[in-house]
Parts: structure tokens; C-alpha cells; sequence
């Protein structure tokens, strides 16, 4: 007789946050307690949070950070900028409009950053 032994290794999953490591079932939203429980196999678990405060001021420098970043991306081509007669503007296309008709392409100006858009 032939005998086949299967050997077994069993590891442990990291899992994200928000599941149990037990039974992979997503977990319920932390109430006032410090503890969560699984709806699935009642498995409990102590858990810690933290809130973290955005302020106004910081939110604007994010968005005017994002802005000017965004604006220097892009391959840039020589079209005239119709407010600095700058020669260079930097272009990226977006499909706004219905699959069927043209991308809307948007330029910013290298050196003023005016900002305009042209359907294609």
C-alpha cells in the first residue's frame, strides 16, 4: 500500500484594518467603547483610534499646492497665451463629453498659468 502524507502550514493572514483577523467578515464601525466585536463569530478585539483636524488654512495651501503642481505637468507645447503672449503652454485632455465626440483638451500657460480649454 501506498501512503501519501500531505503536510499542512498554516500562516496568519495580515488583514486591513477594518476585517477580522479570525474570520475575515467585515467588522462593525467603532462606537464610544474600545473594544469591537465580529457580527460573525463574536470574536472581540480592543481597538484605538485617532480623530485627526484638518484646518482651513492648511486645506487651501494642499489645494494651491496641488494646483501649481498640476499645472507644470503635461507636455508643454508652443501656443500663444492669449492674456501674457507667452509662447509655451502645457496641455492635458479629459473625455468630458459623450464617447462619440471629441476630448476636451486644457491648457496652462508656463509662465502666468492662465488656464483655458479647447473641445476637440
Amino acid at each position: 500500500p501506498i501512503i501519501f502524507l500531505k503536510e499542512v502550514k498554516i500562516e496568519a493572514v495580515a488583514m486591513d484594518p477594518g476585517f477580522c483577523p479570525d474570520c475575515g467578515s467585515i467588522l462593525p464601525l467603532l462606537r464610544t467603547t474600545s473594544k469591537v466585536a465580529c457580527y460573525s463569530c463574536h470574536s472581540e478585539f480592543d481597538s484605538e483610534y485617532t480623530i485627526y483636524f484638518n484646518s482651513y488654512e492648511n486645506k487651501k495651501a494642499d489645494q494651491a499646492e496641488r494646483a501649481e503642481k498640476e499645472a507644470a505637468d503635461g507636455p508643454i507645447v508652443n501656443r500663444q497665451c492669449p492674456k501674457c503672449n507667452n509662447d509655451q503652454m502645457s496641455y492635458a485632455t479629459l473625455q468630458l463629453r459623450s464617447a462619440d465626440e471629441g476630448q476636451t483638451v486644457f491648457f496652462t500657460c508656463t509662465k502666468c498659468k492662465f488656464k483655458m480649454s479647447e473641445n476637440s
